[in-house]
């Protein structure tokens, strides 16, 4: 099942820090086939209040996904991030393509 990193970032200090981040962090992607599928961006906000910024990066299941989050070459680059970014990140896993509404209620 496809699973995701997600990151909702309330405030990021731009800079030399944030820079070598993004610079490094597709390397640590790829070994483990990772996607940048949102990455901030434009937005429509049609409900409630969004003051941050989404990423979402998609795995082809959570143990690649977790395997990421931990791996040494994520681990040396996430300081970086963490010194200069607010927000929260969760690994999550995704639905099948036969997924619906009511089947949360099953759980």
């Amino acid at each position: 099942m496809t699973a995701y990193a997600v990151g909702y970032f309330e405030e990021v200090e731009a800079g030399p820090e944030i820079a070598a981040y993004l610079e490094a962090i597709d390397a640590t992607l790829a070994p483990f086939d990772g996607r940048f599928l949102i990455h901030g961006g434009d937005k429509n906000v049609l409900e409630g209040e969004w003051p941050g910024d989404l990423v979402v990066i998609g795995f082809p299941d959570m143990i690649s996904t977790r395997a990421w989050y931990e791996s040494p070459a994520y681990g040396r680059i996430l300081a970086l991030r963490l010194n200069k970014a607010k927000g929260a990140v969760i690994l999550i896993e995704g639905v099948g393509e036969d997924h619906r509404a009511t089947d949360i209620l099953v759980r």
